[in-house]
C-alpha cells in the first residue's frame, strides 16, 4: 500500500509540477517588408555595392531589394504565370528544368526597358513560419540572381517572400507540397 501512495504521490507531483512551469513558447517575429528592410543602412538595390548580384551578403527577413516599391506600380500577375519556379524541398537551387523559364522571363524584361519585376517566394507548410520566410526569400533571390546573370539589372528586380503564406494547393500532400514551393513573378509597370 505504501507503495501505491509513493507512486500516487510522485505522479501528481510530476503533473503539478509541468502544469506550473508549462512549455515556452516564444512567438516568432514578424517578417517586415520595405524599401530598406535588412540591408544595414545601404541602398536597397544595391547588395554589394554595384547594380549586380555577386556573393556578397544577401538581405535578411524579406527586403524589397531594389529601388523601387511594387506596391506602387501596376502589377500584371498573369503575363509569367506559366513560367512559375518550382524547387525542390528544403532547397533554394534552381534545376536545370526551370532555367528555361527564367531565360523566357529575361528575354520579356530584356524587350521592354521600362519593366521592372516582383520575384514572391514560397515554401510548402513543413517548417517553422520564421524558416520558411528566410527558404522563400533565398528562392526569390536565387532567381534574382539567375535574371542578373541573364543580363537583367538587380535593380529592375525586388523580391519578398511569403514563406508557407499564400499556398498554391492547400493540400496536405506531397503534390501539394511540390506545388507550393515556388517563385511567383509579377510584372510591373509605372502607373
Amino acid at each position: 500500500m505504501n507503495a501505491f501512495k509513493f507512486g500516487t504521490s510522485l505522479a501528481l507531483a510530476i503533473a503539478v509540477s509541468l502544469a506550473v512551469t508549462g512549455c515556452k513558447h516564444k512567438v516568432p517575429p514578424i517578417t517586415r517588408f520595405g524599401p530598406n528592410n535588412g540591408l544595414n543602412g545601404s541602398n536597397p538595390g544595391d547588395i554589394n555595392g554595384g547594380g549586380t548580384l555577386g556573393n556578397g551578403p544577401a538581405p535578411v527577413g524579406g527586403g524589397e531589394g531594389a529601388n523601387f516599391n511594387p506596391d506602387d506600380m501596376a502589377q500584371d500577375r498573369s503575363a509569367f504565370a506559366a513560367d512559375t519556379v518550382y524547387f525542390d524541398y528544403d532547397s533554394s537551387t534552381i534545376k536545370g528544368s526551370e532555367q528555361s523559364k527564367l531565360t523566357a522571363i529575361a528575354s520579356a524584361l530584356q524587350a521592354d526597358a521600362s519593366a521592372k519585376l516582383l520575384v514572391e517566394g514560397y515554401c510548402d507548410e513543413r517548417g517553422t513560419e520564421e524558416y520558411n520566410r528566410s527558404l522563400g526569400e533565398r528562392r526569390a533571390l536565387a532567381s534574382r540572381e539567375a535574371l542578373a546573370n541573364a543580363g537583367i539589372s538587380a535593380d529592375r528586380v525586388a523580391t519578398r517572400s511569403y514563406g508557407e503564406d499564400r499556398a498554391a494547393d492547400p493540400g496536405h500532400t506531397p503534390a501539394a507540397w511540390s506545388k507550393n514551393r515556388r517563385d511567383e513573378f509579377v510584372l510591373l509597370h509605372p502607373k
